[in-house]
């Protein structure tokens, strides 16, 4: 796999400092802890909202810093976690009055880091929170985690949880639009190619040309069986089939449905994905009342989509409509 990197080891901090000269005038770039934030940030009128993960999921979380998003993320190296210490100085550095809401996918590694950060965090009396979320439907339990995987559908409670901060409301009432939040989303995804993280140097795992994973997650673990390659409407009929019922989602509700690239998925089968999938519920009875398409939570540049759909109320829908600007990007 050919890649443009130099020293693999570097990687992660040169896509950072990329980031921050791209964007000087917003983002603050602190090298010793992988620290991407907000050049305004703390701001004592609000929650302050953090997200850090692997890298290698970009535009999350890293690119998802700025108004009405997070105040801060700390990456650790291509799909690991970040250490504690970087978590815990990220808290401090972005700790308002109001208080620190950290956001964790559910995976062991980054549950233990940020679960260690909120310890020594509460230590030296930072107020601080943390959120876990957990929105994939493929597995119960998988290589990395004990219980459901995080995935894109994290993409949701970061939209939500900071428009609530920047309405300055306090830590809890920001936690329980969190939660409200993760508890009506569902996520699941089908990967028709492998990754190669650039430390690694060759695929994580292998796929023939005419097989697909079903149920991948974000880094590649597995996840329900390895299948033939099907057709575009079977593929989103799985995706569906699984994703619905669990919640499950029923005749008359909204939505927000997403259709998120894995990374080297061309935009136009992903609109070709979501325009199968909104018609396909519609049958159903379900509204698509908000839509988003593209590359939210990627791996890499695994080949594959992941399906996401939230079931809508007045206060996620208004919160998920309330502005918002993130780097290189505002919607």
């Amino acid at each position: 796999m050919k890649k443009f990197v130099n020293d693999p080891k570097q990687f992660v901090p040169e896509m950072l400092k990329g980031i921050a000269l791209a964007n000087p005038d917003t983002i603050t770039y602190v090298p010793e802890y992988n620290l991407i934030m907000r050049s305004d940030a703390p701001n004592n009128d609000k929650v302050s909202i953090v997200q850090g993960s692997g890298s290698g999921h970009e535009p999350a979380h890293v690119m998802a810093v700025g108004p009405g998003m997070l105040d801060a993320a700390c990456p650790g190296d291509v799909f690991a976690a970040p250490p504690a210490d970087y978590v815990f100085e990220t808290a401090k550095r972005v700790a308002s009055d109001k208080g620190v809401l950290l956001l964790v996918n559910n995976y062991t590694g980054d549950r233990m880091a940020f679960e260690m950060a909120q310890e020594l965090a509460e230590a030296e009396d930072i107020k601080v929170a943390t959120l876990f979320i957990d929105d994939d439907v493929a597995v119960q339990d998988s290589t990395w985690t004990v219980g459901r995987r995080g995935v894109a559908g994290n993409f949701f409670v970061i939209k939500a949880v900071g428009a609530k901060a920047e309405q300055g409301a306090e830590l809890d009432e920001v936690i329980a639009v969190g939660e409200k939040v993760n508890s009506v989303t569902r996520t699941m995804g089908i990967a028709l190619t492998a990754c190669t993280p650039p430390a690694k140097g060759a695929p994580l795992f292998e796929l023939a040309d005419d097989e697909m994973e079903v149920g991948v997650g974000i880094h590649g673990e597995p996840g329900r069986r390895r299948a033939k390659l099907v057709s575009a409407d079977e593929i989103v009929d799985e995706l569906l089939g699984a994703v619905v019922p669990d919640l499950p989602y029923a005749s008359g509700d909204r939505v927000a449905l997403m259709i998120n690239g894995l990374g080297g998925t061309p935009i136009s089968e992903l609109y070709l994905l979501f325009g199968i999938a909104a018609q396909k519920l519609a049958d159903q009875g379900i509204t698509v009342a908000k839509s988003y398409v593209g590359e939210y939570c990627t791996s890499l540049e695994m080949a594959g989509a992941s399906l996401t759909l939230v079931r809508l109320d007045d206060e996620i829908e208004a919160l998920l409509d309330a502005p918002a600007s993130i780097v290189n990007r505002i919607f």
